[in-house]
């Protein structure tokens, strides 16, 4: 199946992600099944559509298409009939594997079958799969109808041929796919995340600075270049004419110590106690429905510049 022949896509548990993912398929033009055994979901799914169409780039707006929605409460009659099958339900592994294998019983074995799992491995999630050969990692970074990032990744038994399906469709969503050579518990954002948050708590937690300064700290530093390049491209360019190279030849002692001296925590219950107190004390005046509004409407201006061409 190629991807011009995606006409009809699934989404299988409807939280935050794939209430997003949804919206995002919808505004292609693509016609979506949601499928949730929550009690309320549909409710709670056409309630975050209402509220994330507005947020969509400018340019997907500009398209002024909007798939049909629907909505069942049965797996096998939501998978029927759909080239692509996103899923975002929990994240424990034996509730992964019995999804997976009903969702491939439950489609053509031409359909694409994507998890959004923030960690587990595609090798054991397509493990009890009868065609494991298109089960592919689509982790995308919340919300997915905004934010381009989607890590692509296969199992042991994944064919090439459902990881390139699968990466058109997603550029073809306006999505920028990374491809992991191989997996990783937690991929490839989510581990840089959490080195930068383990850092940030052992500040916080030996009293180096308040949690609202380490997160300025990152907006008003390296979150703006950020936002432009990745780790390698920043410090590629701090090398001056010599590029890495001249990095290395300048930062390779301080680099040292500072690995040397990073913090090792590990988020035992006292400790997440006193991180969650110093957090809402820091912001406290900050609802959290306000700051996602905020944020949505900052990044669609971000990612509106990034697009734009530069002039000299």
């Amino acid at each position: 199946m190629g991807n011009s022949d995606i006409r009809q896509v699934t989404v299988v548990g409807t939280g935050i992600i794939g209430a997003s993912w949804t919206c995002l398929f919808l505004a292609h033009g693509f016609d979506v099944v949601a499928t949730d055994i929550r009690d309320g979901a549909e409710h709670d799914l056409n309630t975050a559509i209402d509220r994330f169409w507005p947020t969509l780039p400018d340019t997907v707006l500009a398209k002024k298409q909007r798939g049909n929605l629907r909505f069942s409460n049965d797996l096998d009659e939501a998978c029927a009939g759909s080239g692509f099958i996103q899923e975002n339900a929990i994240e424990r592994l034996d509730a992964k594997i019995e999804l997976m294998r009903r969702i491939d019983a439950a489609t053509s074995k031409e359909a694409i079958i994507a998890s959004s799992s923030s960690a587990i491995s595609v090798t054991d999630m397509q493990s009890a799969c009868a065609h494991p050969e298109r089960v592919v990692l689509g982790h995308p970074f919340n919300p997915p109808h905004l934010v381009p990032l989607v890590e692509l990744a296969g199992g042991e038994k994944t064919g090439q041929r459902a990881l390139e399906q699968a990466e058109a469709f997603y550029t073809g969503l306006g999505k920028t796919p990374v491809r992991l050579e191989k997996e990783i518990y937690g991929h490839i954002a989510n581990r840089l995340q959490a080195a930068i948050f383990r850092e940030a708590i052992h500040m916080l937690d030996h009293g180096i600075a308040s949690a609202e300064d380490i997160d300025r700290a990152v907006t008003e530093g390296p979150g703006p270049r950020w936002a432009l390049m990745g780790p390698f491209m920043t410090y590629r360019l701090a090398g001056g004419d010599k590029g890495m190279q001249g990095f290395w030849d300048m930062f390779a002692p301080m680099q040292e110590k500072l690995w040397a001296d990073l913090g090792n925590p590990t988020p035992q219950k006292d400790l997440q106690d006193r991180v969650t107190a110093a957090v809402e004390d820091s912001y406290a005046d900050k609802s959290i429905s306000t700051v996602i509004r905020e944020r949505d409407a900052r990044l669609r201006k971000i990612l509106a510049v990034k697009k734009s061409p530069v002039s000299d």
